[in-house]
């Protein structure tokens, strides 16, 4: 679009980011024909997004009833309230009560398609759903996309090695994202932008009206004559942030994209005179590290244990990843952290890593006392540990951490032929014995700006800041200090930049659906 005055391009709405929150909030906001830009710092689409398996949690939509698993808003609304206490400011009613709106908006669309499958949610609570509530977007076809598939950002392991998209559909986190670019570019409504990166608000009167930015033609200024929506993660790859923050890990071990997730937006929006909350916080995951540093995302160990650097075992090994990465961050002695396993698994780590760990990172030793040296452990102890532990596996109760109790655990367990009564316990008694370094990784920074229950930033009084909107990690989550399931940072990211929108429309609960639903 033409310069207008004192601005480059002017648009409606501008959205800072161009993950799953991002973008779905873009939709939502072109489908109510109002001229929308996408802003990506990268050169590539989906940030953290694009390499997750996808899970949204979204309870009580009609994807839950299709699968029969008999899921209900009622059951979720018992399940947080168990977990986080009473609503203090009603964002999760909103996201509760928004969730299977959302889950219909994105289904009307043809290019967005979802189903459930099994993955428990991670606590122990009235409401829960063991086989798990959350759903996944199926697979994409390439061609579906065409050229637009060059701009959806790759699955890590490749992204990270610097290749392209492996031949055949794009799935999981990919499939997300690119059905959202499918959508959101049918719309006719919305343009997308890569290489730009987010400088600061421009406010006037009081209010945010538009954001200068710096492209690779120079630094412009975008207006947003109905709100600008920042969406765009984090601060989990800014390692001064985190110190600033007391955020437990470091940004090289974090699973966010290289150079992506600095806190450009959040920093933004404080200098705008916005609030934060919850700014020491992350999705915390244990992290195999590779041979260049970085973490792996690991999760479902179905083999092994783990010890400290005191040679002992810390938490049940099984435990969903947020709740271990807790558990690490705990006490400076579990970081670093070891799994040890044995022969058993010569030919792979037992636990899923993402990427996957090379075996050259490994160490391995012929004995117990091997290892430890090895690994700067007390022979001794780590000896005793292994014999207490294999005790463990041999009677098929974990006394120390009762792993293998529940779902989740049982969930990732190898139930093979030849499983002791707990498949959860494998003895580690036949050498050689391998382990890996495992570190304090994340998903991502999870505090951020104060938001109210449409996504409006808030003051330091707790006012909003007309025409400026957070979702997903930029903002401070709904759910506190705890992680309920899988996808709760997608779904929420999801339902709150749909709420934005619908604020930026002027419209109320139901209309959007039923304006996507007219369109098609």
């Amino acid at each position: 679009m033409a310069a207008t005055g004192l601005w480059d391009d002017e648009y409606d709405v501008v959205v800072a980011g161009s993950g799953a929150g991002a973008m779905t909030g873009a939709l939502a906001a072109a489908s109510h024909g109002l001229r929308t830009v996408v802003l990506e710092k990268t050169s590539l689409l989906g940030g953290t997004s694009a390499y997750a398996g996808a899970a949204v949690w979204l309870p009580g939509t009609r994807v839950q009833e299709r699968a029969g698993i008999g899921d209900s808003t009622e059951s979720a609304r018992a399940y947080l309230r168990a977990l986080l206490g009473e609503d203090a400011d009603g964002r999760r009613e909103a996201f509760l009560a928004t969730a299977p709106e959302v889950a219909e908006f994105l289904e009307r669309d043809p290019a967005i398609e979802f189903e459930w499958r099994p993955f428990p949610d991670y606590y122990a609570a009235q409401g829960r759903m063991d086989a798990g509530r959350s759903f996944v977007p199926l697979d994409l076809p390439a061609e579906r996309l065409g050229e637009l598939a060059s701009l959806v950002r790759p699955p890590v392991d490749r992204d990270r090695s610097g290749r392209g998209h492996a031949a055949g559909a794009l799935a999981q986190g990919r499939a997300l994202i690119g059905r959202l670019l499918l959508a959101l570019t049918n719309t006719g409504n919305a343009t997308v932008r890569t290489g730009v990166r987010f400088r600061r608000l421009v406010v006037e009167d009081g209010r945010v009206t538009g954001v200068e930015v710096e492209t690779a033609d120079g630094p412009a200024r975008i207006r947003a004559a109905r709100g600008v929506l920042l969406a765009a993660g984090g601060f989990e790859g800014n390692g001064g942030m985190r110190a600033e923050h007391g955020v437990p890990g470091a940004a090289e071990w974090s699973m966010g994209p290289a150079g992506a997730n600095t806190g450009d937006p959040l920093l933004a929006a404080v200098a705008a005179g916005a609030a934060t909350d919850l700014m020491d916080q992350a999705w915390w995951c244990p992290g195999v590290e590779d041979e260049n540093g970085r973490g792996c995302f690991t999760l479902g160990f179905r083999g092994g244990l783990v010890v400290d650097s005191t040679g002992r075992r810390f938490a049940n090994e099984s435990l969903p990843y947020d709740r271990m990465g807790r558990e690490m961050a705990a006490a400076p002695e579990r970081v670093p952290a070891y799994v040890v396993f044995d022969s058993r698994h010569a030919d792979v780590l037992p636990a899923i890593s993402i990427p996957s760990l090379p075996r050259s990172a490994w160490v391995e030793a012929d004995t117990l006392d091997e290892l430890a040296e090895k690994l700067g452990l007390p022979a001794d102890a780590l000896a005793a540990t292994v014999e207490r532990f294999n005790d463990f596996a041999r009677d098929g109760v974990d006394a120390d951490f009762h792993r293998g109790e529940d779902p989740y655990d049982l969930f990732f367990a190898d139930r093979s032929e030849g499983a002791g009564p707990n498949p959860c316990l494998v003895p580690v008694d036949r050498p050689p014995y391998y382990a890996a370094r495992l570190v304090l990784s994340d998903l991502g920074t999870k505090g951020g700006l104060r938001t109210d229950t449409e996504g409006r930033v808030l003051d330091d009084t707790g006012r909003p800041i007309a025409g400026l909107y957070a979702a997903g990690n930029t903002s401070a989550s709904f759910s506190g200090r705890v992680y309920p399931g899988p996808g709760v940072p997608i779904g929420s990211a999801m339902v709150f930049a749909y709420r934005a929108a619908q604020d930026m429309a002027g419209t109320t609960a139901g209309e959007t659906a039923a304006i996507a639903e007219s369109a098609h």
